[in-house]
């Protein structure tokens, strides 16, 4: 009776262990299949443990835990016997591997289980979802000694729970890609609207370039040649076409389509280049952009895209917010600073209409197109994992609204 309770607070124990891995990890299979296999193992008091998943090509290995010289091959075709044990979709326990069919028969893989591996005892469960293999549990022993009907059960349960983090890992997958995808397709949106103040912002360095060249030539044309004003000229040419370049490294870092990267950032130079990105746009608009960037502030963690993308869409909200001003100043103020107790503050505040009170309820909702008193759509998909968003200011006060985004560090970014 003793012994039994110790089995079943274990397999609760090791439960729990499984359990606290996929909420860790939910997006990284490794460390919930090593931590199921390790259990597994351990509470079969089984020698070796191994996974392998279904592929088109065969069952691939991928997680073992265990001392042994033996190197199973990372491939196995369907068709060997473990591919077909796999396919039988029920648990296969083989008491003494020596004295089975397979062996007797001379299967190349039985022979080198047992002969090189030096295993006498296995189990094998399959993991199946929704009435389909996807995988395969197998424990051994390098010693003669069945597996007891408790332990099989424990298998079981473990392979059981497998498949259940594959299919958690496969749907958080998919919401990512969802993500980003979503994230992209906002982020080409926004570009689209600066189509013509991207045009400007090549032109003027393209334009400098082109004269600069002919300057060039007509220095050189002379008798005799100038060289030296033309030396000049060329690397002014050189220095304009570079600001070209800028331009278009800053709309292709936008537009590409890569998985978030975490990074140490200063968040003025994030700011500067989304400003020199989208200055034309306010001067069409008549829109004055100030700046208060504190120097010196510590570098936060995060995504600069994202961080880019999240600025543009403030900047071009406010812009769109002012354009429909009659009367009274088109100003945007961008500050920066540190919170004693929160980290490095972002403040982005216009003298548009502000926000009504329902908007304001729905300000950082994904999708939300709601218009700010009729001027310019408030589109801020703003990363739902890595920040929590509170709108701040007074949305009835004619100055506007005015949007704060702090980051406390290594504890994440935080939008207030």
């Amino acid at each position: 009776m003793r012994t039994e309770l110790g089995e079943v607070i274990q397999h609760r124990a090791a439960i729990s262990e499984v359990l606290r891995a996929i909420a860790n990890s939910p997006h990284d299979l490794q460390p919930m299949l090593d931590t199921i296999l390790d259990s597994a193992t351990r509470l079969c008091r089984a020698e070796v443990g191994g996974f392998r998943l279904c592929e088109q090509e065969g069952l691939r290995l991928v997680a073992v835990t265990g001392h042994t010289s033996w190197s199973p091959p990372k491939l196995l075709e369907h068709s060997s016997y473990i591919g077909q044990f796999a396919a039988g979709r029920l648990p296969v326990h083989i008491p003494d591997l020596a004295t089975h069919e397979l062996y007797r028969r001379g299967d190349p893989y039985m022979l080198n289980t047992v002969n090189v591996g030096g295993f006498r005892t296995l189990l094998t469960v399959p993991m199946v979802k929704d009435e389909e293999v996807i995988g395969l549990l197998i424990v051994a022993r390098t010693r003669l000694q069945p597996f007891t009907d408790f332990e099989i059960e424990l298998v079981t349960d473990f392979a059981a729970e497998a498949a259940i983090a594959l299919e958690i890992t496969r749907r958080e997958r998919q919401y990512r890609e969802a993500q980003m995808g979503l994230a992209h397709a906002n982020r080409l949106a926004t570009i689209g609207q600066l189509t013509a103040s991207v045009a400007h912002e090549l032109k003027q360095p393209l334009s400098a370039a082109a004269m600069g060249g002919d300057a060039s030539l007509r220095w050189l044309t002379r008798d005799p040649p100038d060289i030296e004003e033309a030396q000049r000229s060329v690397e002014h040419v050189i220095n304009n076409i570079k600001r070209a370049c800028d331009v278009i490294d800053r709309i292709h870092g936008l537009v590409r389509k890569n998985a978030p990267r975490m990074e140490r950032l200063d968040i003025n130079d994030v700011i500067i280049e989304v400003i020199t990105l989208s200055q034309s746009e306010a001067l069409k608009n008549d829109v004055t952009v100030r700046t208060q960037l504190t120097d010196h502030l510590p570098r936060i963690r995060g995504d600069r895209v994202q961080l880019q993308h999240v600025m543009l869409n403030l900047i071009i909200n406010a812009i769109q917010a002012m354009s429909g001003l009659a009367d009274g100043k088109r100003e945007l103020h961008i500050n920066t600073g540190i919170i004693e107790s929160e980290g490095v503050r972002i403040a982005v505040r216009d003298s548009g209409p502000g926000l009504s009170a329902e908007t304001l309820q729905r300000l950082f909702e994904l999708h939300d197109k709601a218009p700010r008193h009729g001027h310019g759509p408030v589109d801020l998909p703003v990363n739902h994992r890595s920040a929590r968003r509170t709108a701040v200011g007074d949305p009835l006060r004619a100055a506007g609204c005015s949007v704060s985004v702090y980051d406390p560090g290594d504890l994440g970014t935080v939008h207030k």
